[in-house]
């Protein structure tokens, strides 16, 4: 029996006014823009990373070593111009063996730690917009307290312990040893004999007498008044780091030669030389300023560029720190911004964030820094989970939720206020989470960049977090497999992925 045109026309119309008054989150979202998330993968490095013997990483045995002194290097001056240098890279927990009962447990003190971090970089951007000057900070306790030594009580200058290391030689002939690669400070340093205090590091700790090139920096050099804490003893010239975990290093402000594999080496090198050094390092002899301050190792080499990939933090792997090389053809190009007030840090011109291809209507002003220096965003090789302001942190997650209503929620962890439940699931297509910078470029993230286990059970989280601080923070997970190209000469900051 036919039916009737009218009945149609009814039934279609009721179908349409229906559907058009459900609520958004009972209708189905299509998203235009996904990406897969490899559960089953992300799992199993969670699982290696407990297990994981740091005795089968072997980036430099004796021969090797032996193979090294005798190469031939370029020697060159600090005041001079280098060209490309590289350095092997890897994550903080390919460097020990864990004491963590299970993922869990190591997750918690990842995010511990990094709370540190973010707050010691906030304290240390707010003594630089207050003006604090170092005849204002209170002095530290230590086993050495040379005259007119002085750091806050509260560690607020600290900078975090660090989690990705490199491999540099110190003195002549060159020591091997693994040191914090950190852009968020500019003062290199390194335990050295005699020890007041040292802690365990994976490497002999270096002995300044047995190097043709150690050289101790006087009081009146430029050197030791571009430190933020310094004294003077013996016309010695004497440093200070202090860090948000309770970390810290004293001892002696000298000049060294650094080598770089067989790439070359670099002499008269302002580094300290630390006799007293507590907390939370790990294996590592010391750290590698890479900020953009005067006393920085791209500032002392005059690079004109630095580049790193950061390998996932739970893979054994290692990939490159480099200096002077080119930046990859398929790189998204930012700003990359200067603070006036305190030139460590490295801001970008970020805009905002898209999410399934959707951009996000967050006012730019929460990721601009304004004319006395407070807010703006930064990108942090030390710190690991992206910051946001909340409102911005708020319509990120907000509408990364609304588009992935097939995921099935399981409560919160820690600072992670978004997880899921993906346990028996060996992968899921999720929506794109992108970031958005200056001139409408866009950079989309791998989604292990943004939905992280954190244990071994298939529990996965959105990895950002909100800051009640004005200042953003690009983090390091979200960094992951992106080679960041850091074009110091022309102010530019670049984002390729998959180069490591």
């Amino acid at each position: 029996m036919a039916q009737s045109p009218f009945r149609f026309f009814v039934l279609t119309f009721s179908a349409l006014i229906f559907t058009t008054l459900l609520p958004p989150t009972l209708s189905r979202t299509v998203v235009s823009d996904t990406t897969v998330l490899d559960v089953a993968g992300s799992l199993s490095q969670a699982h290696d990373v407990i297990s994981f013997d740091p005795q089968t990483l072997k980036p430099l045995d004796h021969q090797e070593a032996a193979e090294l002194q005798l190469q031939p290097q370029a020697q060159l001056n600090s005041s001079s111009s280098v060209s490309s240098l590289t350095l092997q890279l890897h994550p903080r927990e390919s460097l020990y063996t864990s004491q963590h009962k299970d993922y869990k447990s190591l997750v918690r003190t990842r995010l511990a730690r990094d709370s540190s971090r973010v707050d010691s970089l906030n304290t240390k951007l707010q003594f630089a917009l207050q003006g604090v000057n170092r005849a204002d900070l209170e002095p530290m306790q230590t086993e050495i307290r040379p005259e007119g030594l002085s750091t806050p009580v509260t560690s607020g200058t600290s900078l975090g312990s660090g989690e990705y290391f490199t491999r540099v030689g110190v003195g002549n002939p060159a020591k091997q040893f693994y040191m914090v690669l950190d852009t968020g400070s500019d003062v290199n340093w390194l335990q050295c004999q005699p020890c007041s205090d040292c802690y365990q590091q994976s490497d002999p700790v270096f002995n300044p007498t047995a190097s043709s090139t150690f050289r101790q920096l006087t009081c009146d050099a430029p050197q030791c008044s571009a430190l933020q804490v310094s004294a003077c003893r013996n016309n010695k010239c004497l440093y200070q780091v202090s860090y948000g975990d309770g970390s810290y290093t004293v001892g002696d402000y000298v000049t060294e030669t650094v080598s770089f594999g067989n790439s070359g080496a670099i002499n008269t090198v302002s580094l300290g030389c630390g006799h007293d050094n507590e907390g939370l390092f790990v294996a590592a002899a010391g750290l590698l300023g890479l900020g953009g301050g005067t006393l920085s190792l791209p500032s002392q080499v005059k690079a004109s560029s630095l580049s790193y990939c950061l390998v996932n933090r739970d893979s054994s792997a290692s990939s490159t720190l480099e200096f002077n090389s080119a930046a990859p053809r398929d790189s998204v190009i930012a700003p990359l911004l200067k603070n006036r007030k305190l030139g460590t840090f490295y801001y970008v011109g970020l805009t905002g964030f898209s999410v399934g291809g959707r951009p996000l209507s967050i006012p730019p002003s929460l990721f601009q820094m304004d004319e006395a220096g407070n807010g703006g965003i930064i990108v942090d090789s030390g710190t690991a989970i992206t910051r946001l302001q909340t409102a911005a942190y708020n319509a990120l997650r907000d509408a990364f939720k609304r588009l992935a209503p097939d995921l099935t929620p399981a409560g919160t962890f820690a600072l992670f206020d978004t997880c899921y439940d993906l346990s028996g699931k060996t992968s899921v297509r999720v929506p794109t989470v992108s970031f958005l910078f200056s001139g409408g470029k866009s950079f989309p993230l791998p989604a292990k960049n943004y939905l992280i286990p954190v244990d071994n059970s298939g529990t996965f989280c959105f990895a950002f977090a909100p800051t009640s601080s004005a200042l953003s923070i690009i983090g390091n997970v979200q960094q992951q497999g992106t080679r960041v190209s850091y074009d110091l000469a022309n102010n530019r900051v670049g984002f390729s992925p998959n180069k490591c």
